[in-house]
């Protein structure tokens, strides 16, 4: 993708320069000598104007805005207007630009072929009628506007390919340092983790076949081993995650759901509008804003009851999950570290994120993914 000028927008550039040019042109064609009737001068005015106002579409339609000045020159000049082409070279430029090279060059050769003819017809003298047209029309100048629109678009690509190449090194590199800092979690701290677990198990177990009573700190030790021991396996898994792999998406949302049932919660899917191909990038994202969202209510919420509405409109998904749970209206949410890390992927892609309580009770959560429209 071309980077564009900051500041003012393209298009009102786009437009002042028409304007000028069509400006230019008009003052040239009425200081120029022509023996024309006032039909003749009326539409070689006509024709200087729109030859000029045409270069505002010269970025979005290139080539047609090349053959469009192209036939308004060659118009006024048949009707007797001595007028360089200028806005021709702005659009021989504007063509090269974009990659039109054989349709430039083409129309190019066509109007040096066709400017002297265009003249005779006024003048009804050939030697003069090429002498008008190499004014009209130098040919140094067409080979100079079609070199400089290559040049520019050839240090565009050369720009574009080098920010590709500094994206995927920094890419690579962060998920470098995402498995190293994996390895080096897995290797201090799993093991130290599962022993804590082990032995609070282990003692759980002997306790409670001597029939002795269990001492409520050993039972936390105990949920806590469990409690570490899943989120440092999750921790894990998101850092080992490096985009490529086939990702956890909208098709395995039913599984999240399931799972959630099966642990006592009510919660339901809904999928509504038209589905589509949808990005790994967002896939992944929703899929763990879900799989979170359920998760938080499971172990924080007190919850009966989940649902989790998947919203396909046509230029983004939307998700929404909302509770019952004991979370009330002016409750404050807190942001732990799966809500940052939700809002961190959501932000990432462009997309927008909710969480807070619902007015009539519970929590809810929300999240915006910008989805690029495909024809």
């Amino acid at each position: 993708m071309k980077v564009r000028q900051s500041g003012v927008p393209a298009g009102v550039r786009d437009g002042a320069i028409a304007v000028g040019v069509a400006a230019t042109l008009l003052a040239t064609g009425l200081s120029t000598d022509h023996s024309v009737g006032r039909f003749g001068s009326l539409l070689g005015y006509v024709l200087l104007l729109v030859d000029g106002l045409a270069l505002a579409a010269r970025r979005r339609t290139p080539v047609l805005v090349l053959a469009v000045t192209g036939l308004c020159a060659a118009g006024y000049q048949a009707a007797g207007f001595d007028v360089p082409a200028i806005a021709f070279l702005f659009a021989v430029y504007a063509a090269m630009r974009e990659g039109h090279r054989r349709v430039t060059i083409a129309a190019s050769v066509a109007m040096l072929a066709t400017l002297p003819l265009a003249a005779l017809v006024s003048l009804h003298d050939l030697g003069d009628a090429f002498a008008q047209a190499r004014g009209a029309l130098e040919v140094a100048w067409l080979v100079a506007a079609g070199a400089a629109g290559e040049a520019l678009r050839q240090a565009e690509q050369r720009g574009d390919e080098a920010e590709r190449t500094r994206e995927e090194t920094a890419r690579r590199r962060a998920q470098e340092e995402r498995l190293h800092i994996a390895r080096e979690l897995h290797d201090s701290l799993t093991h130290q983790i599962s022993i804590v677990k082990l032995q609070a198990e282990v003692a759980v177990h002997l306790a409670r076949k001597r029939s002795e009573e269990i001492p409520a700190a050993l039972l936390a030790i105990q949920e806590a081993g469990r409690e570490a021991n899943r989120e440092l396996r999750a921790t894990l898994e998101a850092l080992r995650d490096d985009d490529t792999t086939p990702p956890q998406g909208l098709d395995h949302l039913p599984e999240l759901v399931e799972r959630a049932r099966a642990i006592g919660l009510d919660a339901t899917l809904t999928v509504a509008g038209q589905p589509r191909d949808v990005p790994a990038a967002v896939q992944r994202t929703v899929y763990r804003i879900v799989q979170e969202s359920l998760t938080n209510i499971a172990r924080h919420a007190n919850a009966a009851t989940a649902s989790v509405r998947i919203d396909h409109r046509p230029d983004a998904l939307a998700i929404r999950v909302d509770d019952d749970g004991k979370a009330g209206p002016d409750a404050e949410p807190t942001p732990g570290v799966g809500l940052l890390g939700m809002r961190e992927r959501v932000t990432a892609l462009g997309g927008r994120l909710r969480a807070e309580p619902r007015h009539e009770g519970g929590f809810t959560v929300q999240a915006e993914l910008p989805v690029e429209q495909t024809s």
